[in-house]
């Protein structure tokens, strides 16, 4: 791989969702990984600097390194589609779609895919309604959140006010989710179209099957199994799976899906897909591309390199 041909590149980070402080640290360890390999590489952030610069200082390529809002759901991707700079990870339309929850979940039910049942709620009294409908525990959180900023797991009628409330106060899009016990699982995927394939599953146990923001990127109390410890079936079944709908949204270049295991029937379901997910030391792309034999110098260079823009 010659790096030159990359040209000069920004990695994107920090931005303006609630996922900045997340955002900062995937974007300066990609922005180091890729310096260390002679790749002319410079951090922008979104949210000191206009875009525009990116076209006057002769950027050739970006590195979305951006968590959230503003940076994952199509926006950037947009505006970079505007100035002809090829990006990393899905298009417009993939990335708008998978931060949208709900319009994720209605397109993989509309092709076969399985996702845990919902309903989109306005006020705290639909979400008591919800409860009754979805059963306890549920789940509730913002549709357009990531990091399970926002999430509340909710077992009685009392807490769905502080619950919707705490999501709405992300996002006015609040959906509630049936909880699936069982084993949490994820799973990224690398390429596009018939080249893209499933990296191995990482099995998450979180302190008290907790996984909310600070078990995910603070603490070293969660555990991440890779090999995945699951019979060997499931995990290829899983992948199979996450392939299917990473294909579905017709996402490219990179992303890592959630998905849960059901303990009784072993069933598997959708939760959510991430297209720009978490580089830090804690994130678990880096981690299932690590068991493959993929240091994460060379993860960041293969991601790099799938740059591209919908309408080339």
């Amino acid at each position: 791989m010659n790096v030159k041909e990359f040209g000069k590149v920004a990695v994107l980070m920090g931005g303006r969702s609630a996922e900045r402080e997340v955002s900062l640290m995937s974007g300066t360890g990609v922005c180091k990984a890729l310096q260390s390999r002679g790749v002319d590489a410079h951090a922008f952030d979104p949210a000191e600097r206009d875009l525009g610069d990116l076209k006057r200082e002769g950027f050739a390529r970006c590195f979305i390194a951006l968590h959230g809002r503003f940076g994952e759901d199509g926006t950037v991707q947009g505006a970079l589609e505007l100035m002809g700079i090829p990006y990393t990870g899905p298009g417009v339309m993939a990335s708008s779609v998978a931060m949208d929850k709900l319009m994720t979940k209605r397109i993989w039910l509309a092709e076969g895919l399985p996702t845990p049942a919902w309903r989109q709620v306005r006020s705290a009294a639909e979400t008591r309604v919800a409860l009754e409908a979805l059963g306890s525990p549920m789940i509730v959180k913002p549709v357009r959140e990531g990091s399970t900023i926002g999430l509340t797991k909710v077992t009685s009628q009392d807490q769905c006010d502080a619950a919707y409330a705490l999501a709405a106060g992300q996002d006015p899009m609040v959906m509630c989710e049936q909880f699936i016990a069982g084993d949490e699982v994820t799973c990224p995927v690398l390429g596009a179209g018939d080249q893209a394939r499933a990296l191995p599953v990482i099995r998450i146990v979180a302190p008290d099957g907790n996984y909310d923001y600070q078990n995910k990127y603070f603490t070293d109390d969660t555990k991440y199994l890779v090999p995945c410890g699951l019979p060997e079936g499931e995990e290829v079944a899983i992948q199979a799976l996450v392939l299917q709908a990473y294909r579905t949204l017709d996402c490219r270049g990179w992303a890592r899906a959630d998905v849960m295991i059901d303990a009784a029937t072993r069933k598997p379901w959708l939760l959510e897909i991430n297209t720009s997910p978490g580089m830090t030391g804690h994130s678990l792309v880096p981690m299932s591309a690590r068991a493959t034999g993929m240091a994460y110098e060379d993860l960041c260079l293969t991601i790099l390199a799938s740059a591209a823009l919908d309408n080339a």
